[in-house]
């Protein structure tokens, strides 16, 4: 059905208003070519399901060009030189331009890609390219200069609810068989994840079901026969893409937020999508440090037996210590002090400074039987700080914030440095 229901024209094509507003790149190329017609080639960037094979298609349709549709799973250069070679005959014999469309071009390789430039630069074939990719790190350097970028976004939760409805009452569709209640209607958008694809799929999955055990007239679908369509949580999730980018990116940033709920959200997306636990737990014991720090030093300790804990026992029992880590973690307080101390004092020492260490500080200093100031150990005090140049106008790194356990440092790092640094009481 998602095949039956694709959009014909630019006009059907659903929740993708941004990228087609009037004289957008796209309705501009779907005009009906002329000798003012545009031949710049144009890639698609965005998710599964969300309209782009559809959408070259309709400027193929409305324009009245040559469409031929390449798959980069599946397409050799040889291949792509005969089509190539065919768009360029077809274009001086009948002045017809072809539009080839290439899906998944982040599946191509260097040399692949470089097959293109040639009739692209010389409009021998104007290309529509399509990638779930981020074209800066898929595509090369020369064709995405030569090509116009348009994003495409997840379908919103109203236009897979107008697609669903649409499909039910039209001839291309289900034709008026069934009917669907909300809570159907609902579940399908919930799964869906913004993928039109995915929605009319269980859509059609459910719609056989009632229709072959319903004997009502229209059939009705409810929660019960999309749940018995559902094979699984229907999570989209790509270890090697965007998906896996976002995704972690949302769950550190969920902790470091100190949203409990949503951090476990996006742990259960990267689990259901097989991503590895132990990058997952790699990435707690670097916010551990990074974002929480002095402000609760337990938190360190957590993440490292959290990663520990799903070496030693593996999954899906894994699931449980990653789960308390993140938890804990999310509801921490939270300090960078740290984190900003290491970095200013590293671009510091790139940018040069770096004073000669004291000799009473060097390993050296009393084999050699030095004769300035000696190293006082601060052991020797009553209170274990005494006052020593450690080093040569160092700047102050370290600011304590007043959260968790690092509250009881910004009195006490002050009165530290009074002392070390001999500038009184």
């Amino acid at each position: 059905m998602a095949a039956r229901m694709r959009p014909r024209t630019l006009d059907e094509v659903i929740g993708q208003e941004k990228a087609l507003l009037s004289g957008s790149p796209l309705q501009i190329l779907a005009k009906a070519e002329s000798a003012n017609s545009s031949h710049t080639s144009i890639l698609i960037w965005g998710p599964p399901g969300t309209g782009k094979t559809s959408i070259a298609k309709a400027v193929a349709t409305s324009s009245g060009r040559r469409f031929v549709e390449l798959s980069a799973v599946s397409t050799g250069v040889k291949e792509l030189r005969e089509v190539i070679e065919k768009a360029r005959l077809d274009q001086e014999t009948y002045g017809v331009t072809t539009i080839v469309f290439l899906d998944e071009i982040h599946r191509f390789s260097k040399a692949q890609q470089d097959a293109l430039l040639p009739s692209v630069e010389s409009g021998g074939i104007l290309l529509i390219a399509a990638t779930t990719e981020n074209p800066s790190f898929a595509v090369i350097a020369p064709l995405l200069s030569r090509s116009l970028l348009v994003r495409l976004e997840p379908l919103s939760r109203d236009a897979i609810s107008d697609l669903i409805r649409k499909a039910i009452v039209e001839p291309r569709g289900l034709g008026s068989k069934v009917e669907i209640d909300d809570a159907a209607l609902n579940r399908i958008v919930e799964v869906s994840g913004g993928d039109a694809r995915r929605a009319l799929t269980v859509l059609e999955a459910a719609a056989s079901r009632v229709l072959e055990l319903s004997t009502s007239s229209p059939a009705v679908i409810g929660l019960e026969d999309v749940g018995a369509s559902l094979e699984s949580a229907l999570v989209r999730y790509d270890r090697d893409g965007d998906q896996h980018y976002d995704t972690i990116s949302a769950f550190i940033k969920s902790v470091r937020g100190s949203d409990a709920d949503a951090a476990i959200h996006y742990l259960a997306r990267m689990l259901e999508g097989g991503e590895d636990p132990r990058f997952i737990a790699r990435r707690l014991i670097l916010l551990a440090a990074e974002d929480i720090g002095l402000a609760d030093p337990t938190a360190l300790s957590i993440a490292v037996a959290a990663h520990e804990s799903v070496a030693l026992i593996g999954m899906p029992e894994g699931r449980i210590p990653l789960a308390e880590a993140t938890v804990y973690l999310a509801l921490a307080p939270k300090s960078n002090s740290a984190y900003l101390a290491i970095n200013q004092a590293i671009a510091d020492v790139k940018n040069g400074f770096a004073p000669t260490i004291p000799a009473s500080l060097r390993s050296n200093y009393l084999s050699k039987g030095g004769t300035e100031q000696a190293y006082r150990y601060p052991h020797d005090d009553p209170n274990s700080v005494v006052s020593q140049v450690y080093v040569e106008g160092v700047p102050e790194y370290f600011t304590p914030k007043s959260s968790g356990f690092e509250k009881g440092l910004v009195d006490r790092w002050p009165a530290l440095k009074r002392i070390i640094r001999g500038n009184g009481a």
